[in-house]
C-alpha cells in the first residue's frame, strides 16, 4: 500500500548568507508541547512535523491555499553538501525541494551562482529564502512568525525598500532563465519560484517558508513522495563519522522503505561496492528499524572508506548491480589523458564530471578524499604526456602538506576551491596561464628584429672573428642572433656582444656596443656605416606579426624592414 513520506529539503546558499541560521530557527521555532511529533534533532537532518508546521502557520494556510498532507518536512542540515545532486537516475534524489538562502541586502554571490546553476541542472524545484528583513533600514521587528502580518505593519518607505531589494533579485534570477515573484504574488507555481522574505533572528517570514515548502512539495512533487513502508530502504550517505566506542559510523538519509537492525546493505567506498550489517540504529534514539523520510545514524563493521554523499540500500535483487553502475560513473579511472578529480562527495564528483565535460575537459581520474602521495604520481605521469593535464582538481578537502610538498617537487599542480564552478576557472585560467609562459619562453629563443649601424673607426678585428662596433638603431640584438644585409645576404651569426669589455647577454636600442661575427670579413663583406638586420625566418616574421604586443614599437619598425627585405629576397629568386 502506497503512503506519503515527508519530503526532503537541502538548504543551500552562499557563505554568511544564513543557511545555518534558517535552520537553527526552524529548529528553535517549536510551538507545540514537547510530545512526540515535535521538531526533532535528527541524526544530520531536522525534522519538522505536520502538526507545528500548522501550528506555526495558523490563519495562513487558509489565506494561501494550503491544505497539508504531507506528515512534516526533513531538512538536511549538513553544510554545503550537493547529496542532492546524485541518484537522478533512479528517478528521484535525496532531497525533493530545495531553500536557497539569499541575503537580501548583499544579494547574488559566488555561491549563490553555483547553487542556481546546479539547482537548474539538475531540475530541483526550489524556493528563494530572502533572508535578513530585519537589517533594512527601518525595519521595525514585529512579534510574529508571519511575514505577511509584519509587512503589513511597516511603514511605507520601508515597503518600498524592501520591494526594491527583491526586484533586483527577480531580475538577477531571470539572468538565468528563471521567472520569480514574491510568493504573496506569485500566479502560477509551477511557472515562477517563489520568493519568501525571511528574518532568521526574528523569525518573520518562517511560517510561510514552511508552508509553501511542504505546499509545494505535496502538490509538484506528489508521485516521488509515495512510498512503501514494507519494502526495504533506499537511502544516500550524508556523513562519514567516527564515533567513540562505534568505530566509523555512517549518517544518513533514508527516502524509501525501511531499514531494520540486522539488515544488509551494499555501500560504496573509493575501491568499488562493500557489504555489511546493521548491528544498531539511532534516529536519534536506539530503533529497531527506520523509515522513510527520516535521518539516521547506522553502526555497522567495515564501514572505513564509505563515501560521503553516495547511495546505499538494502541487500535485494539487482541492488548491487545498479551501485556498481553508479560507481563506475562516478568514481573512475580511464586509460584517456585527462586531469585528475578529488572530490569531498559523490554529488560533488558527479556535478564537477559534468561541468568538465561541458567544458571541454578530459579526466583521468576521479575519487573521493584528500589527495594523497599516490595521486601525486599519477598526475605526474599525465603531465609528462600533457602537462597542461597532469593537474589535480580538489574540491572542498584538504590537501595535506606533505603532499603539496611532493606535488611542488614532482611539478604537478594542484588547483583546490571550495566553489565548483571556480574551481573549473581556476584550472582553465592556470592552463592559459602555462600557455602564455610557455609562449613566452619560446618567443624569448626566437631571433628578436633589430636594425644596427657598422660605427665608423669601430673596426677592432677583420675577421676570425670580426670584431667591430655598431649601433642599435631598433630591436635588440643578442647572441646567437644571425644578421643579414639589405639585400637579404646572410652574413653569420653573433658570437658575442659586449660594452666596456664587459659581455652583455643583449643589447636594446640606442645602445653602442661591440659584436663579433666568425664568418664575416669587415671592408669586404660590410662597411663602415653599412645597416645591418637581424635575419628571421618566415616562421619567425609570423610568430611576431601574431604577438605584436610582445614588441616594442622600434622593434615593430624593424620587423617591418625585415619582411619587406626578405620578401624583396624571394621574389628575385623566382
Amino acid at each position: 500500500m502506497h503512503e506519503i513520506r515527508s519530503p526532503i529539503v537541502a538548504v543551500l546558499g552562499h557563505v554568511d548568507h544564513g543557511k545555518t541560521s534558517i535552520l537553527d530557527a526552524i529548529r528553535e521555532s517549536r510551538v507545540a508541547s514537547k510530545e512526540a511529533g515535535g521538531i526533532t534533532q535528527m541524526i544530520s537532518a531536522s525534522y519538522v512535523s505536520k502538526q507545528d508546521i500548522e501550528n506555526l502557520s495558523r490563519g495562513l494556510a487558509e489565506k494561501l491555499k494550503v491544505k497539508l498532507v504531507v506528515p512534516g518536512l526533513l531538512f538536511i542540515d549538513t553544510p554545503g553538501h550537493e547529496a542532492f545532486t546524485n541518484l537522478r537516475e533512479r528517478g528521484g534524489s535525496i532531497a525533493d525541494i530545495a531553500i536557497l538562502v539569499i541575503d537580501v541586502n548583499e544579494g547574488f554571490m559566488p555561491q549563490t551562482a553555483e547553487s542556481i546553476n546546479i539547482l537548474k541542472r539538475y531540475k530541483t524545484p526550489f524556493v528563494i529564502a530572502a533572508n535578513k528583513i530585519d537589517a533594512l533600514s527601518g525595519w521595525n521587528k514585529q512579534d510574529t512568525k508571519s511575514f505577511l502580518e509584519s509587512f503589513g505593519k511597516q511603514r511605507e518607505d520601508v515597503k518600498a525598500k524592501l520591494d526594491e531589494k527583491l526586484y533586483s533579485l527577480v531580475a538577477k534570477l531571470g539572468e538565468y532563465g528563471f521567472n520569480s515573484e514574491r510568493f504573496d504574488r506569485v500566479s502560477d507555481f509551477s511557472k515562477e519560484v517563489a520568493i519568501i522574505p525571511v528574518s532568521a533572528k526574528t523569525h518573520e517570514g518562517l511560517a510561510e517558508l514552511l508552508l509553501l515548502v511542504a505546499g509545494l512539495s505535496q502538490r509538484y512533487l506528489e508521485k516521488e513522495l509515495y512510498i512503501h513502508k514494507d519494502v526495504p530502504a533506499k537511502g544516500s550517505i550524508i556523513e562519514v563519522k567516527e564515533e567513540k566506542g562505534a568505530g566509523t559510523t555512517i549518517d544518513a538519509i533514508i527516502y524509501d522503505g525501511v531499514l531494520k537492525s540486522g539488515d544488509e546493505i551494499y555501500f560504496l567506498t573509493n575501491s568499488g561496492v562493500k557489504k555489511t550489517k546493521v548491528r544498531a540504529l539511532f534516529s536519534p534514539k536506539p530503533a529497531e528499524k527506520v523509515v522513510a523520510a527520516a535521518g539516521v545514524k547506522v553502526i555497522a563493521p567495515g564501514l572505513e572508506g564509505a563515501i560521503p554523499g553516495s547511495p546505499f540500500a538494502v541487500v535485494g535483487e539487482s541492488v548491487e548491480e545498479e551501485l556498481k553502475k553508479q560507481f563506475k560513473k562516478i568514481v573512475f579511472e580511464s586509460s584517456e589523458l585527462g586531469v585528475y578529480l578529488k572530490a569531498d562527495s559523490l554529488g560533488s564528483a558527479e556535478a564537477l564530471i559534468s561541468l568538465l565535460a561541458e567544458r571541454g575537459i578530459p579526466i583521468a581520474k576521479v575519487s573521493i578524499g584528500n589527495a594523497s602521495k599516490e595521486d601525486v604520481l599519477f598526475a605526474r605521469s599525465i603531465a609528462e604526456k600533457n602537462r597542461y593535464l597532469g593537474a589535480i582538481l580538489v574540491f572542498n578537502t584538504r590537501t595535506p602538506r606533505e603532499v603539496l610538498r611532493i606535488a611542488e617537487d614532482e611539478r604537478v599542480k594542484v588547483i583546490e576551491n571550495n566553489i565548483i564552478y571556480r574551481l573549473v576557472e581556476n584550472y582553465e585560467e592556470w592552463v592559459k596561464e602555462e600557455k602564455e609562459k610557455e609562449k613566452k619562453e619560446m618567443f624569448a629563443k626566437l631571433n628578436y628584429p633589430a636594425r644596427m649601424r657598422f660605427l665608423p673607426g669601430c673596426c677592432f678585428r677583420l675577421s676570425k672573428p670580426a670584431v667591430f662596433g655598431v649601433e642599435v638603431l631598433d630591436g635588440k640584438i643578442k647572441p646567437g642572433a644571425k644578421v643579414m644585409d639589405k639585400e637579404g645576404n646572410v652574413l653569420g651569426e653573433i658570437k658575442s656582444v659586449q660594452e666596456k669589455k664587459e659581455t652583455l647577454p643583449e643589447a636594446c636600442q640606442g645602445m653602442q656596443v661591440a659584436v663579433s661575427i666568425d664568418e664575416v670579413v669587415l671592408n669586404k663583406d660590410i662597411c663602415e656605416g653599412d645597416i645591418l638586420y637581424t635575419y628571421l625566418t618566415k616562421e619567425e616574421i609570423d610568430l611576431w606579426g601574431e604577438r605584436g604586443e610582445l614588441l616594442a614599437e622600434d622593434a615593430k619598425f624593424a620587423l617591418e624592414e625585415i619582411k619587406k627585405i626578405i620578401l624583396k629576397k624571394r621574389i628575385e629568386k623566382k
